[in-house]
């Protein structure tokens, strides 16, 4: 039997402005992707912290992992810290995950803008951002309210 442990697993992407619906977009993007390429199932997530830049204020980032379903799991939610010269718009999540994956087999995704924090973890598959979103909307009907 596999020994299960917690990991984090990164990601980071941009907003394209600071708006509910940008920040929501950009971070159910990020979250989307980190969830699929890593085979992430909600019961397995021990905790989530996202971050954004002090230009981000319009909204909370974690209402979007509420918007996808997380709704048992811990989030929170704070700022970056701010660096001259840093990353403009830029969304962060940091998600413990219970798994018996290495931490090698981890995938952390890095997107739009964010690619240039860690371009060493950039080589994701080719991304169809129409299935994405089509997915993300699967998602999000099954938590509406009827």
């Amino acid at each position: 039997m596999a020994t299960i442990v917690c990991r984090g697993v990164r990601g980071a992407t941009t907003a394209d402005d600071n708006s509910k619906e940008a920040i929501l977009a950009a971070a159910r993007q990020l979250l989307a992707l980190m969830i699929r390429l890593n085979g992430i199932e909600k019961p397995d997530v021990a905790s989530a912290i996202f971050t954004s830049t002090r230009d981000l204020d319009a909204e909370f980032p974690a209402l979007a992992a509420r918007q996808l379903g997380w709704l048992e799991v811990p989030l929170i939610c704070t700022h970056e810290i701010s660096v001259p010269g840093s990353l403009d718009r830029c969304v962060r999540i940091l998600i413990h995950w219970n798994t018996p994956k290495a931490q090698h087999e981890i995938r952390h995704v890095y997107i739009k803008q964010a690619v240039r924090l860690r371009p060493d973890l950039c080589d994701l598959p080719p991304v169809d951002f129409a299935e994405l979103e089509a997915w993300i909307e699967a998602e999000m009907r099954k938590f509406q309210s009827p």
